[in-house]
C-alpha cells in the first residue's frame, strides 16, 4: 500500500498539517502505477470491465462527519476533464470500498459521471494520447448530508465539496493505451 498526498484545511481554507496523515490507499491501484485494465471502461472504445478499485482511507479529520469521492481526468482533452465518480453522504463510519462498490447501498448520493450512467466509469483516455493522470479523492466533510440531489453536475458537488472539506486523501494513478 503507498502513502498518498494529504492535506488537512480548516474551515477557514487555510491549510494546516496533523500528527495524523489523512491518507487513501488501494490493493488495486497504486500511487504512480498504471492503473491494471479491469478498471477500464467498457464503451467508449475501450474493453475493460469497468469495476471501480478497492480503496481505504484512515486517519481522516477531526470534525469529519461524512466523506465525499471523486475520480477525476484533468488530462482528458475536454477542455475541462472528465469526472469518471462523484459521489457524496458517505458516512462517517465508512472507511473502505471493495472493488466494484455500490456506495448508493451506503446510503450515499452517486452522480452521473462524464460518460452519462451513474456511478463509477472506467478509465478510457483516447488511444494513443498521452498519459493520463486519475485522480482519486476521498473528501471529509463536517456535514452529515450535502444539501444536493442526484441531478448535479460533478462539477457543481465537486465546486461544493471543495468549499467546505476539512481534509482530502489523494491518489493518483496513471493510464495510457
Amino acid at each position: 500500500m503507498n502513502k498518498v498526498i494529504f492535506m488537512t484545511a480548516a474551515l477557514s481554507g487555510l491549510v494546516s498539517m496533523s500528527s495524523n496523515a489523512f491518507e487513501l490507499t488501494s490493493q488495486d491501484i497504486q500511487e504512480g502505477k498504471k492503473i491494471p485494465q479491469v478498471f477500464e471502461f467498457d464503451g467508449f472504445g475501450c474493453s475493460g470491465e469497468n469495476k471501480s478499485p478497492q480503496l481505504q482511507w484512515a486517519d481522516a479529520p477531526k470534525g469529519t462527519k461524512s466523506f465525499a469521492l471523486t475520480a477525476y481526468d484533468p488530462d482528458a482533452p475536454s477542455g475541462s476533464g472528465w469526472w469518471h465518480w462523484s459521489a457524496f453522504n458517505i458516512p462517517a463510519s465508512v472507511s473502505s470500498l471493495a472493488q466494484g462498490a455500490d456506495l448508493t447501498k451506503l446510503g450515499a448520493t452517486e452522480l452521473k459521471s462524464d460518460y452519462g450512467s451513474v456511478g463509477f466509469g472506467g478509465v478510457c483516455p483516447p488511444k494513443g494520447d498521452n498519459m493520463h493522470r486519475y485522480q482519486f479523492t476521498v473528501w471529509a466533510l463536517p456535514v452529515e448530508k450535502l444539501d444536493l440531489n442526484a441531478d448535479v453536475s460533478s462539477a457543481l458537488a465537486g465546486f461544493t465539496v471543495r468549499s467546505m472539506a476539512i481534509g482530502k486523501a489523494v491518489l493518483v494513478a496513471p493510464y495510457h493505451r
